[in-house]
């Protein structure tokens, strides 16, 4: 019997490891690969070349729609994006015939996911099929997307709600479960939130990730300084230094750095 090939990409390691429980209890799948961030999956679909990528929507840096846009047409697999109930996502993947799975995601549903995958790869042209219809999702995607960028911030400090301009925000940087949001002035607040989620509200003509957990306001930042291994740190206008990963120190170079 000939196994579909999966690989899972998901930032968040109970999700990855739920995911492969359930994979598991198919006989017909073989899990060839998993990858943390979408920058990994990318490489990771170039190296083992799966038949299916299951990969989370939001991921920090790249997420699964920037990592299909990513792939060749002739390396892209059969996509399956597993997603919250996000109603822009869904109607983008319904009119595209592009499979996605909800969380949390349920054993039956996979089942299905599974078995269009293995019918899909009877398919003639199938790889370039798959490239067009993730190709019009994503463009459907984005054009619906329009909520608009957050104006403020809500923050609960003990009784009381403080509406923090995101003007005046400086960095957030994430810990745990927790956000921690710096303004210009130094002010620090604290909030129970993901950044992936928050950074997809903010303005990203004004803010820009620095690594997988901190992300700055454009505005904010004095100077960056070079570092070994082709990272950088960010001095902020208020006194705050944060690292950049690799990953990011490549976008600081390719949208600061460069006349």
């Amino acid at each position: 019997m000939t196994k579909l090939r999966v690989i899972i990409a998901d930032d968040e390691r109970p999700a990855r490891e739920f995911l492969k429980s359930i994979l598991r209890e198919f006989e017909n799948v073989e899990l060839v690969g998993e990858a943390e961030n979408g920058a990994d999956a990318v490489e990771l679909i170039k190296r083992v070349k799966p038949d299916l990528a299951i990969l989370d929507l939001k991921m920090p840096e790249v997420s699964g729609l920037d990592a299909v846009k990513l792939i060749r047409k002739s390396q892209m697999p059969l996509i399956a994006f597993v997603t919250a109930h996000d109603e822009y996502a869904v109607q983008a993947f319904d009119v595209n015939a592009v499979d996605y799975l909800l969380k949390p995601v349920e054993r039956a549903r996979l089942a299905e996911t599974i078995q269009r995958a293995s019918e899909r790869l009877e398919q003639t042209d199938w790889r370039s099929v798959e490239a067009e219809k993730v190709k019009n999702a994503a463009s459907d995607y984005d054009a619906n997307l329009n909520t608009g960028p957050l104006d403020r911030i809500p923050v609960k400090v003990r009784e009381e709600i403080y509406l923090i301009p995101v003007d005046d925000v400086a960095s957030i940087v994430a810990n745990g479960e927790l956000l921690h949001i710096t303004t210009v002035d130094n002010k620090k607040y604290t909030i129970n939130y993901r950044l992936k989620d928050l950074e997809l509200r903010l303005d990203e003509r004004k803010f820009i990730r620095l690594s997988r957990g901190a992300i700055a306001n454009l505005a904010m930042i004095a100077r960056i300084s070079p570092m070994p291994g082709g990272t950088y740190t960010v001095a902020l206008k208020n006194g705050q230094e944060i690292a950049s990963s690799r990953l990011q120190s490549k976008i600081l170079r390719s949208k600061l750095l460069k006349l």
